[in-house]
């Protein structure tokens, strides 16, 4: 199976045996774990049980097939990133595998991109193999009503449960307390909030994004939804075609370009950022005084950078739109070579390999560009 369509056109037993020897699969079955977790051994072990008690459970017939292979593909990649991650404590000789969750999101975007897979499939599938540790520590948090909040608008619940169902009950442990309980408790609070299959439904866009920010006072408020301005940040990997859309689509609007900064200060896209940043900061500044609409263009492929950024446009009372651009990979590396200053190419996969594509978390609007292969 080499495409998406292959791994669709197939039954769940071929996708099983195709996975088995791909390099990822092949680097968990080298991988041990913690044996008072995971006692039936290494990481493709236990991943395999996982998928077989996926095809075990009660509703796994009732499932549309779309939602069959994101909740496999789930499985598949779930502790994919616990090879680069695994360490063994000297003193204790307990096994770890910290941030593996994280690690295994990388690899999973990068195989299923490989493979064609939709972006929507894709995303939905990595956002499950992100946080699907997080069933198990819901009576650990504060307040287990924002964590399911919070979680609605990056995956659904309904199929988070069926996975944790499936991962708790494909390994060998007693060290878990209760497990199927806990995920029972997840499901509830859920459904008392209205986001077990859906997100949580806010006032409106401005109260979305205030609490996503932790400066809502109370769910129950409806905040006046008036902006001084727009500014409309554009992300995407290098030679996605972000300066194109804003020509075609917005071509009005003023627009403050790291790239174009960059060849103004005279500074190589591999060399310090710093000034280049700090004189963006101070155009968009110039932008927001005055109250227009403008476009601030820059890759912003990780949520962390486009906060520093959507920070500066709150603080003077704009409404921000992200608009996401995301053709094939192989055209991205075809229009990045035709570039006046083209990146290099391994700095294009490192950067894929960062990607955190943008959600409503994060803004008041977005506006997805995926132009599938």
């Amino acid at each position: 199976m080499r495409t998406w369509r292959d791994i669709e056109a197939a039954s769940d037993e071929q996708i099983l045996a195709w996975a088995k020897d791909q390099v990822w699969a092949l680097a968990m079955a080298r991988c041990q774990q913690d044996a008072e977790w995971h006692a039936e051994g290494d990481v493709w072990t236990h991943t395999a049980l996982v998928c077989q008690q996926l095809l075990e459970l009660d509703a796994w017939a009732e499932l549309a097939r779309r939602e069959q292979l994101i909740l496999l593909f789930t499985a598949l990649f779930h502790d994919s990133g616990k090879p680069a991650t695994t360490m063994t404590d000297p003193d204790t000789g307990r096994v770890s595998s910290p941030t593996h969750a994280l690690r295994s999101l990388g690899i999973v975007r990068e195989a299923l991109t490989e493979l064609g897979c939709n972006y929507a499939t894709r995303e939905e599938i990595a956002m499950l193999v992100r946080f699907h540790g997080r069933p198990n520590f819901l009576l650990e948090k504060e307040s287990p009503e924002d964590e399911l909040i919070r979680l609605s608008w990056l995956l659904r619940h309904r199929l988070l449960s069926f996975f944790v169902l499936a991962d708790t009950r494909g390994r060998d442990t007693e060290s878990m307390d209760r497990p199927e309980d806990n995920l029972r408790l997840w499901q509830l609070v859920a459904e008392e909030n209205g986001c077990f299959d859906q997100p949580y439904r806010f006032a409106n866009d401005q109260a979305r994004f205030l609490w996503f920010r932790g400066e809502l006072s109370s769910l129950h408020y409806v905040p006046p939804e008036k902006f001084r301005c727009t500014v409309t940040l554009m992300s995407g990997l290098p030679g996605s075609g972000k300066d194109t859309w804003l020509e075609r689509n917005r071509p009005e609007l003023p627009v403050v370009a790291l790239d174009d900064l960059r060849t103004e200060l005279g500074i190589d896209p591999t060399g310090n950022q710093g000034e280049v940043v700090q004189l963006g900061r101070e155009r968009c500044r110039e932008q927001l005084r005055t109250g227009s609409d403008f476009a601030f263009n820059a890759t912003n492929i990780t949520r962390q950078t486009r906060k520093k950024w959507i920070d500066l446009f709150a603080d003077y009372g704009a409404r921000v739109k992200i608009v996401y651009v995301e053709p094939p990979l192989t055209e991205i590396r075809r229009n990045n070579r035709q570039r006046k200053s083209p990146v290099p190419e391994e700095v294009i996969s490192k950067l894929f390999r960062r990607l955190e594509p943008p959600t409503l978390t994060e803004c008041h609007a977005l506006e997805l560009v995926v132009m599938e292969g």
